[in-house]
């Protein structure tokens, strides 16, 4: 596969948000970019709007027959009319990961893995890179706040990317610069264990370039099996790791910390979002930064001026009387670091959870840990599973979750959501998911700015 001859390329699953960045990076340069996707979203209106033939039928007659290359996903099922015919008639057929694979052997490769964390870090580091002015492409898994993209370019020959551990994607990469952030269970569905998911992030390491650096969180389960010619080790705030923060301070929903690596303090650094666990993000991308030799100054600059990732610790909501967060946590020790933060910045109001399960495989195999995080919250509504690419699992439902949950819980409809939001006090509200459950962002959005006008004018009036 050489990048540079390929005139026409077609994507089936266009919309995904991996799969998009990569358009985006082959219509920037000037090539014939159109696919397929199953439904019409923002994110696939937009690639329209940047010149790309979208189409949403499986109809191989609206389909690129002209193409020099066709890339998928592997949420695209097997049995997809055009994945069928493509390969039959004998046209090049790869992965998103193999066009990646490709990018981080031409570019310096700076790639984030890690089963949480990776999207803010990735946009993180991408972010710092781009406004002090160093650089780079950014291949992401999230919508920056910041630009309104999950992807820009440079002719820097540097790529951020997010390195997706489903269906071993991310062991195509070959980084210069490899961030880990976490090696917890997940997609158990595609690797069975809980050790081969740790097989698997051993194996990422393995494939850094020659005297590349590891940039790893400080006590990851078999620490000592990981690779890399150079070793970073961060943590939040463990003074044995290489490097870490320290003096942490809420600040208006965000925080002020300094950040310490053997001889070198940045002091007094701003982030304006919420979460601590973002702390630690941005511990590790100060660490890629201060590698790259970026100024001090340029660093702290960027970090303050950082808004954050669409449904990542998202304010949507913030007044005296309201705060409404939105976020994409989907595991349980995301869920965790979420509750948890939100509380510890807002300890006074009452937390209220609307989280909706993503899989049936995950649940099952999570649902004591779920039971566990959604118990920090006040009160727990869950909806349904949203199924995604699984056929349901007898025995396994929303409900196997809420009867663990130590807090008053009921499983909703969707189309009981608003109703509730208008009926019931939830001066920290969060929603929480993976599937579709950001249909409701901005219709409680809505709902929860016209209670703060309400409580607004009644203390006016008080007053």
């Amino acid at each position: 596969m050489d990048l540079n001859k390929i005139k026409r390329i077609y994507f089936i699953g266009i919309g995904g948000i991996g799969m998009s960045a990569i358009a985006r990076f082959f219509n920037e340069k000037g090539m014939q970019v159109s696919g397929y996707d199953r439904t019409e979203t923002a994110l696939t209106r937009q690639l329209a709007e940047e010149g790309m033939q979208i189409h949403y039928t499986d109809d191989v007659q609206l389909a690129d027959q002209q193409a020099d290359l066709i890339v998928y996903t592997p949420a695209i099922p097997a049995s997809h009319t055009e994945l069928i015919w493509f390969r039959e008639k004998g046209f090049e057929v790869v992965k998103r990961s193999d066009v990646l694979q490709e990018i981080t052997k031409e570019l310096y490769a700076i790639t984030v893995g890690g089963t949480h964390g990776k999207t803010t870090t990735s946009t993180l580091i991408a972010h710092i890179l781009r406004h002090t002015g160093y650089g780079c492409n950014a291949f992401l898994g999230g919508i920056s706040a910041n630009y309104d993209r999950n992807f820009w370019s440079s002719d820097k020959q540097v790529a951020v990317i997010e390195a997706d551990e489903y269906d071993r994607s991310f062991l195509k990469l070959h980084p210069d610069v490899a961030v880990l952030t976490a090696i917890d269970a997940d997609h158990l569905d595609i690797y069975g264990t809980e050790e081969e998911v740790q097989e698997a992030f051993i194996q990422y390491t393995r494939n850094i370039k020659a005297k590349g650096t590891l940039v790893a969180k400080q006590g990851l389960h078999r620490a000592a099996e990981l690779k890399g010619d150079n070793h970073i080790w961060y943590h939040l705030e463990d003074n044995k790791a290489d490097i870490y923060a320290a003096n942490i301070r809420p600040d208006e929903g965000g925080y002020r910390f300094d950040v310490i690596q053997h001889n070198w303090t940045l002091t007094d650094i701003y982030l304006p979002i919420g979460g601590t666990h973002n702390i630690e993000n941005t511990v590790a991308a100060i660490a890629v930064a201060h590698l790259l030799g970026i100024a001090d100054e340029k660093i702290k600059a960027a970090i303050a001026d950082f808004k954050g990732i669409k449904r990542r610790f998202e304010y949507l909501v913030k007044n005296d009387y309201q705060i409404y967060i939105d976020d994409y946590a989907h595991h349980p020790e995301e869920l965790r670091a979420l509750i948890s933060s939100a509380r510890a910045l807002f300890p006074d109001r009452k937390c209220v959870v609307l989280f909706q399960p993503h899989l049936y495989t995950r649940t099952r195999d999570f649902a004591t840990g779920f039971a566990e995080s959604l118990s920090l919250a006040d009160e727990v509504l869950l909806l349904p599973i949203y199924p995604a690419r699984e056929l349901p699992i007898e025995g396994v439902h929303s409900e196997m979750i809420a009867k663990m949950i130590t807090k008053p819980v009921q499983v909703i409809r969707k189309e009981d959501v608003l109703s509730w939001v208008k009926a019931n006090s939830a001066p920290l509200f969060i929603t929480a998911g993976a599937g579709d459950i950001d249909q409701f962002r901005e219709p409680v959005e809505e709902v929860l700015n016209g209670k703060g006008i309400v409580e607004n004018e009644e203390v006016k009036k008080k007053a």
